[in-house]
């Protein structure tokens, strides 16, 4: 299984330590996951163009192309100004209207206040679903006050980070086997 992992902005480390403390939860559930991180704010990305992704060169191309060829991935987003960045969404406009199609997703939002709770489930899973993604609920926010000194210390937000974890992986095998077995009684 390949699961990609993506800090969905180019600024702050809000989100990159909350990517970053996924990634050690990935390993110690299963070792065996291919888990591969991609910081936004750590790749030059030219804006998208409308050109095919396969065409588009250097990190533009190399973040494109891990993106469409992971099985899943959880995606991260910081809350600014009410929505999520447009480096983040830079990204969805790079990709074609399918890519997430077979694909199981999960998200984390980080956010400096509690009344940007429900932002993801307005600005992100509606993209999430018009390209195809299979959406792990529910999606883990992550507050001012769960993170301290580059730590996160909120015991729930642990807790829900690392279910976050396990389902996106659980239904991720759940699906391949289900695609697997309807392949298997077409008999070629």
């Amino acid at each position: 299984m390949k699961l990609v992992l993506l800090s969905g902005s180019n600024v702050g480390t809000k989100t990159r330590t909350v990517i970053d403390h996924l990634a050690e939860a990935v390993a110690a559930y299963d070792p065996t996951i291919d888990v591969s991180v991609i910081d936004l704010a750590e790749v030059d990305l030219i804006f998208a163009d409308g050109r095919n992704f396969t065409e588009y060169t250097g990190d533009t191309g190399r973040v494109a192309r891990e993106l469409m060829a992971a099985d899943a991935m959880i995606i991260g987003t910081p809350i600014f100004q009410a929505s999520i960045p447009a480096a983040l969404k830079n990204v969805f406009d790079l990709l074609p209207t399918s890519a997430f199609l077979d694909k199981v997703v999960g998200v984390i939002a980080t956010a400096g206040s509690s009344k940007h709770y429900l932002i993801p489930a307005q600005h992100l899973l509606p993209i999430l679903s018009y390209m195809k993604a299979q959406v792990v609920q529910p999606y883990v926010f992550v507050g001012e006050s769960d993170l301290h000194r580059g730590e996160i210390v909120s015991h729930d937000v642990l807790q829900r980070l690392d279910r976050l974890v396990e389902d996106t992986v659980v239904l991720t095998r759940t699906f391949a086997t289900i695609r697997e077995e309807r392949d298997a009684a077409y008999g070629f």
